[in-house]
């Protein structure tokens, strides 16, 4: 089980984010898309299912955005909806900031009543009117401790500019959460270097670590790797050609994440970090879909094969 996983700091977790259908989208479709879902997912053995909260972040950078932004469905709705009959714990987006402390309260306890778990995201731009701040919105998680588990997110590309990650990460921690979703990784010195610090403050501290489950997600084509870098996810110089020169640039990038996956693996396995993987499947593309089934079942088997996953 997913929360008894994150309490006893089990390495081996293995999630798949997916985000909701747009929020024009027919009834009829959406039950359609979730029935697809549904499907490819009862097969995989994962721990739970991501369902990510989509913003419009067009205010927070000044290049245009590679492919439009259409609003999405609220994910909670769309979790519990559409998705029943996935028996796997649900891990639910949402910006706390938007939100009052009433209406955050009265989605928790909806949250706590479908075994629903939290991960509290920030707001889509820093000059957003804060509603309610993190740490408010944390204490209001908190009556829900004994039963649930609360994540956050963590960004690599944010620690290699600010040299912070590690603060920002203890002060969540200190506020009750017990793992971590970093953004999409396709930088691994960065995320190694996240670990690193955040293992020497834990350390110093004597503080329990706390589990980090590294994001992957597949590259279909150049307009995706454009969307990528524009949402601030760093791709190294040289894979970024390599992706671009390649005959097949997703299953070159295919490659690229089972390649970090093991790496990854290696260095927390071998300092006794708790992590895990979370494959995201954000693409309409079939092919991109596909690939990323095949990517968790090749991760998780990786994990079984090392004795890391039970």
């Amino acid at each position: 089980m997913f929360l008894e996983k994150i309490r006893s700091g089990e390495s081996g977790v293995l999630i798949y984010g997916i985000t909701p259908p747009k929020a024009e989208t027919s009834s009829e479709r959406i039950a359609e898309i979730a029935e697809k879902t549904i499907n490819r997912l009862i097969p995989i053995d994962i721990d739970a299912l991501v369902v990510y909260d989509v913003q419009d972040e067009s205010a927070r950078t000044t290049e245009e955005r590679p492919f439009p932004f259409l609003t999405a469905l609220d994910p909670f709705k769309f979790a519990s909806g559409y998705l029943g009959a996935l028996n796997i714990p649900k891990i639910i987006y949402r910006p706390a900031g938007k939100f009052s402390a009433d209406e955050l309260s009265a989605w928790l306890e909806e949250l706590n009543q479908n075994n629903f778990y939290p991960v509290f995201v920030g707001v889509p731009s820093p000059d957003f009117p804060v509603k309610t701040n993190l740490p408010d919105a944390y204490k209001i998680w908190s009556k829900h401790s004994d039963t649930s588990v609360i994540g956050a997110v963590t960004i690599p590309e944010r620690h290699e500019v600010l040299k912070d990650e590690d603060v920002r990460m203890l002060d969540k921690m200190n506020c009750g959460v017990s793992y971590f979703i970093s953004q999409c990784v396709f930088n691994i010195d960065y995320a190694k270097q996240v670990i690193n610090d955040l293992t020497n403050t834990c350390t110093k501290k004597d503080i329990k670590f706390p589990t980090v489950i590294f994001t992957l997600t597949a590259c279909g084509s150049q307009k995706t790797l454009h969307f990528m870098e524009w949402l601030g996810i760093h791709v190294p110089d040289e894979l970024k050609e390599e992706l671009k020169t390649s005959a097949n640039i997703l299953e070159k990038s295919v490659k690229v994440c089972l390649d970090i996956a093991a790496e990854l693996t290696a260095y927390c396995a071998e300092r006794k970090i708790p992590f895990g993987f979370n494959i995201e499947s954000v693409a309409i593309r079939k092919e991109e879909i596909e690939a990323s089934i095949y990517m968790t079942n090749e991760i998780g088997q990786m994990l079984k094969d090392k004795g890391i996953r039970k």
